[in-house]
């Protein structure tokens, strides 16, 4: 009989994802760490090149990347380094069962796959992708995992397999990468059933590429002058597939008054980011939703008008300044 425990996403720089611990057998203490070492020159300032293998490739072209998988317990462990399929669905990067296959992980090889770690070693091990020169175009998605067993004995009937895994975003298309940004669309307040305050937002992937958004929310002006945050959002955000729809969820504290509140709302992936300001109540009922947030600047930007009434005055604020230049110089 087996059980499965899993975490992928790789985000802080120990090499896991947000939340998620490595997967550890508690009878065991079996536990293992990964992390990707390399990112694409283009991409050595978006920190989501540095956490997921995230790259644009012509058909018939081949990158490789490296993996670092660690021991993490006090015992030596067997070590299966393999890749699996994965899709973008309901604003979530959902990972294929076991060793399921795809399309991308047909063009991934590795120069090891069965590795003998001690206790607390570390190995690299070489990630290759080669594109077929007969590739359709678009985004392909799927997970380089690390994974260890627990094997049964006279006490445990039960063997545990547990991986870690770096997610993979390769896109295939000839020219330049297809752009990448989000909207947001709509941002709300609510209450959780546990009486929590929530900030919801609607977003839309505009782009040609899959994003995985997060962000943080700011309270700097609210009842009596109190002021709270950054509140960060829950889990690890939203992951959107180009042209999807999702929600990002912000929890706060539950002891916040309902308001109204002065909030700004941050959300980004990689090196695209856009900020909301609105002014915000929460409801007092646990599980209600509030009336949409009156949105100060969407997306951080000024509104159009805003700008060209602008423009005006400073171009009316140049030539009265002109005009009284050239009438000392009379």
């Amino acid at each position: 009989m087996l059980a499965f425990v899993q975490a992928a996403g790789v985000m802080p720089a120990a090499g896991q994802a947000p939340g998620a611990p490595s997967p550890r057998d508690p009878a065991a203490g079996r536990s293992i760490a990964i992390k990707l070492l390399d990112a694409p020159e283009n991409r050595r300032a978006d920190p989501r090149a540095h956490a997921y293998i995230v790259d644009h490739l012509a058909p018939g072209s081949t990158i490789e990347r490296r993996v670092e998988i660690t021991n993490e317990s006090s015992m030596p462990m067997h070590v299966d380094v393999y890749a699996a399929a994965a899709t973008i669905a309901k604003g979530e990067f959902t990972f294929a069962p076991e060793r399921t296959p795809d399309e991308l992980t047909g063009w991934t090889s590795f120069d090891a796959t069965d590795l003998e770690l001690a206790a607390s070693e570390t190995a690299r091990v070489r990630t290759t992708i080669r594109v077929p020169g007969d590739a359709v175009a678009g985004e392909r998605y799927g997970v380089i995992w690390a994974q260890t067993s627990a094997p049964t004995d006279r006490s445990h009937t039960v063997t545990v397999l547990g991986r870690v895994g770096v997610r993979m975003y390769v896109d295939v298309g000839r020219g330049d990468e297809p752009p990448s940004d989000f909207t947001i669309e709509r941002l709300y307040p609510a209450r959780a059933g546990d009486g929590r305050g929530e900030v919801r937002a609607r977003i839309h992937n505009t782009g040609g590429r899959a994003l995985d958004i997060s962000g943080t929310l700011s309270l700097p002006s609210g009842p009596a002058g109190q002021h709270a945050g950054p509140f960060s959002t829950a889990r690890t955000g939203a992951t959107l597939a180009p042209g999807d729809r999702g929600e990002v969820v912000v929890p706060v504290d539950a002891t916040l008054p309902n308001g109204p509140w002065a909030g700004e709302l941050t959300l980004g992936s990689g090196l695209v980011q856009h900020n909301a300001r609105a002014t915000i109540t929460f409801p007092s009922t646990p599980g209600s939703v509030g009336a949409d947030a009156v949105s100060v600047a969407l997306q951080g930007d000024f509104p159009t008008s805003l700008v060209a009434w602008l423009s005006a005055l400073a171009l009316a604020a140049l030539c009265l300044l002109l005009s009284r230049f050239l009438r000392r110089r009379r």
